[in-house]
């Protein structure tokens, strides 16, 4: 493949990014399910590619005929194949830079809560997921035990995490993995905004809000995701150093790049320990991403002692992970097999209903029992983030709470201090399907019981008997 064909995949993708921002304009049912233009825009290269257009035009006319493989070329749909894997790694290497811990006892007594209610979310879907592996989906669909992974993979890692998972798939001898995620990715965003929007609307009409009286008041420009005017340069991003030196983007997509290289070094040191001193192979079927994330850490130590002209801006930071963010999620969704989810529809819908049915059941008996206060704001966020991704949490937080005068958003970010290296998309999210492969469904079973129990306990026995923090 030559470097003009990359190019043009590239440039392609973003026409169908721009499309679907457009259509989020122009479009009120887009504006009310607030779906990014990345998700609108892969939907729509998904409709006009290979899967379904494609499809649909070779059934008729041959597949020899003309649009036989929708508007894309072989060449663009290997490159966008290819960009989920790679775009992942720049996400998870920018969670820890340019970002300052605050008081820890803020930290636990704000985040506390949420932390110990996204954890029972997060590890009860592990829980649910292996269930139904180890009752029906092994015994009577013949699948590899690991599929019970995929709830959390896709609902709480999203996209991004399925698809830097896919090369674990393929060496784990179940490649259709990767579409099943994705497939849950895209179910669990669209529930999530939905279900968390009827979710507000129904605290709302029975008094159990404390921000807001009624969702439609919200801006025509919040729906439509335009910023106005008058908060353009709120956050915006700050010049660090001076152009004619180096320019202060190229400068911050030097540091994720310095961090993802951290990651990768450090994912070789340690696969050349273990096959050196166990003779096993365990770590191959780890991603680079999480390895990245910890790559992210370490060097903003580093910046932390030693930056001592604050060169790194996280606004900065936050716009080269939106990026990434926006072409990793429009290229997951246009390259998934809709074959592969047709062939394996019972256990996919029984993996999306039974993680979506825990995340309604976590959000109405754990949410008032283990928040102490602001129960809807704060619930809500946690349930669009574990059905969704961070980013649908984020937006039904502001949904509850315009202003953001709730702990909610505090508490939340908080929490993901502690949450995101390990579930969500972290180490856990990683290592849970070679886990399980490795060992078998039990072991990881058992544990993932146990720190259900945690969460559960710490939540309704410690924090949801302590007074409202102020």
């Amino acid at each position: 493949m030559s470097p003009e064909q990359v190019g043009f995949a590239l440039l392609y993708l973003g026409i169908f990014l721009l499309l679907g921002k457009w259509i989020r304009l122009h479009s009120k049912g887009m504006q009310n399910l607030f779906l990014p233009a990345s998700v609108i825009g892969g939907f729509l290269a998904l409709l006009l590619g290979p899967e379904i257009l494609g499809r649909i035009i070779g059934n008729f006319a041959g597949e020899d005929a003309f649009l036989a493989n929708g508007i894309m070329t072989a060449e663009i749909m290997e490159v966008w194949s290819a960009l989920p894997g790679l775009m992942i790694n720049v996400v998870f290497a920018t969670l820890f830079i340019g970002t300052v811990l605050p008081n820890m006892k803020r930290v636990w007594n704000v985040g506390g809560p949420q932390l110990a209610f996204g954890w029972t979310l997060g590890w009860g879907q592990y829980v649910v997921g292996l269930l139904i592996a180890l009752l029906i989906l092994v015994p009577f669909y013949d699948l590899p035990p690991f599929i019970g992974a995929l709830i959390e993979v896709g609902f709480e890692g999203g996209h991004g995490t399925a698809a830097g998972l896919q090369g674990t798939f393929e060496d784990l001898g179940f490649p259709e993995a990767y579409d099943i995620a994705v497939g849950l990715a895209t179910v669990g965003i669209l529930s999530g905004v939905i279900v968390g929007i009827t979710l507000i609307n129904w605290a709302v009409r029975k008094n159990k809000t404390k921000m807001i009286t009624d969702v439609k008041g919200l801006s025509t420009q919040q729906k439509s995701g335009v910023m106005n005017e008058e908060g353009r340069q709120e956050g915006g991003m700050k010049q660090t150093v001076r152009a004619e030196s180096i320019d202060t983007y190229t400068l911050h997509f030097a540091i994720v790049g310095l961090s993802i290289l951290v990651g990768y070094l450090i994912l070789q040191v340690i696969t050349w320990i273990e096959a050196s001193l166990f003779g096993s192979d365990f770590m191959t079927y780890i991603p680079l991403f999480p390895l990245a994330m910890i790559g992210g850490l370490i060097v903003q130590v580093f910046i932390t002692k030693y930056d001592v002209s604050k060169l790194i801006d996280r606004n900065t930071i936050s716009s080269i992970q939106g990026f990434s963010l926006d072409i990793l999620i429009a290229s997951a969704i246009a390259t998934v097999s809709i074959s592969v989810i047709g062939e394996y529809l019972v256990p996919f819908l029984l993996l999306a209903f039974f993680g979506l049915a825990w995340n309604l059941f976590g959000f109405f008996f754990f949410g008032p029992r283990m928040l102490p206060d602001y129960w809807v704001e704060r619930a809500v966020g946690d349930f669009g983030q574990s059905t969704g991704v961070t980013a649908t949490g984020l937006m039904l937080m502001r949904v509850a709470d315009p202003e953001m005068k709730s702990p909610a958003a505090e508490g939340f970010g908080y929490k993901q201090l502690v949450f995101e290296p390990f579930l969500g998309g972290g180490l856990v999210t990683a290592l849970s399907a070679p886990l399980v492969f490795m060992w078998g469904p039990w072991p990881f079973l058992i544990f993932s019981i146990v720190m259900l129990i945690i969460g559960i306990t710490v939540g309704l026995f410690y924090f949801g008997k302590r007074k409202p923090i102020e």
